[in-house]
């Protein structure tokens, strides 16, 4: 797809963290214009499962599950057994990873994953005092849950650590509030499953949001259809310097009867010292209001999620939103 970028089309007022009294005026803004309120066609005026949810729905605690003796023990046993094969870190598998017992409960928490509420926490997994067995125990057990690993950043990685990098390296080239200690907004990450393992918790701050795109869509399918076709249609992306430097594509698609969301506010707005390139089509006002109504209804359905150290959490990522309070670390807490 083209685009035609003239010198009067300018990117709105809009930056990476939402602003609620520029939202306000910006949906008053756009009201008084009358756009037409209708769904674009093909998507439903309400979704129907278990996907739909808000925080307020659940009980503290029921998402996660806590490994027995049992479960330690197979997980120990298989990554004593891993370790004994010398095999390379990328054929971590159940065939090499074998947990006999521990693999029917992951089993049953892949069908909540992707058929159920969508997300859960393991809690106890067991912690080793060196980076390669922690990995392996992590890849080993995530393995069950999706046999196929995603690279998660360009120079290739299937593994990225998210923490505070100020102090280790070029603060200017830090694109992402993942690694910083800054809040990050409600967004979505490549691939369909996420997980993260906690190896560290911080001083203060930090939670773990997640809210259901579904019960976000059902929202604004609502109140305000004409979001929806701004979001159904094709975005300006930013490649941030890289090929192609920009690229088209929706922020949700309705497909087999199920609503894919996948949308990062930073490719629209950049964040900090690296921000959005000027030399590419600048988004729109519409589209900057679909950015907040994204946040702001996530925000109002939200669940907060408690991490303890050893925690592993894992997220239906194209049908969930997730973000992160600000922290502070200190010396004993990173």
């Amino acid at each position: 797809m083209s685009a035609t970028f003239t010198e009067t089309a300018k990117q709105p007022d809009i930056t990476y963290h939402p602003d609620p009294i520029s939202y306000a005026e910006r949906t008053k803004r756009i009201l008084a214009k009358n756009p037409a309120q209708v769904l674009p066609p093909g998507f439903p005026n309400k979704l129907e499962s278990e996907l739909v949810w808000e925080g307020k729905d659940f009980k503290e605690g029921e998402w996660i599950y806590h490994l027995t003796e049992s479960d330690i023990e197979e997980v120990r046993w298989a990554v004593e057994q891993f370790k004994s094969q010398n095999l390379p870190l990328g054929l971590l598998s159940p065939a090499t990873f074998p947990l006999p017992s521990f693999s029917k409960e992951l089993e049953r928490q892949a069908r909540i994953l992707h058929f159920g509420r969508g997300f859960f926490v393991l809690r106890g997994l067991p912690e080793y005092p060196g980076p390669l067995e922690n990995t392996i125990s992590y890849v080993g057990v995530a393995s069950y849950i999706g046999p196929t690993r995603g690279i998660q950043d360009p120079n290739g990685a299937v593994l990225a650590h998210i923490t505070d990098l100020r102090s280790q390296t070029n603060t200017n080239a830090i694109g992402a509030p993942a690694y910083t200690p800054d809040k990050q907004v409600f967004h979505t990450d490549p691939g369909d499953i996420i997980s993260l393992y906690v190896l560290g918790e911080a001083a203060s701050g930090g939670t773990s949001r997640i809210a259901s795109s579904w019960k976000v869509y059902n929202h604004l399918a609502a109140t305000r259809p004409d979001i929806i076709d701004t979001l159904s249609k094709p975005w300006p992306f930013d490649g941030f310097g890289g090929n192609p430097k920009v690229y088209y594509r929706p922020l949700i698609h309705f497909h087999n009867g199920r609503l894919i969301s996948q949308y990062a506010r930073r490719k629209f707005t950049g964040f900090k010292d690296v921000p959005r390139s000027t030399d590419i089509p600048p988004i729109t006002e519409e589209m900057a209001e679909a950015l907040d109504a994204l946040h702001f209804a996530a925000e109002r359905f939200s669940l907060g999620l408690h991490f303890r150290r050893g925690d592993i959490q894992f997220i239906n990522n194209l049908s969930l939103f997730h973000s992160r309070d600000g922290y502070t670390d200190d010396e004993t807490h990173k």
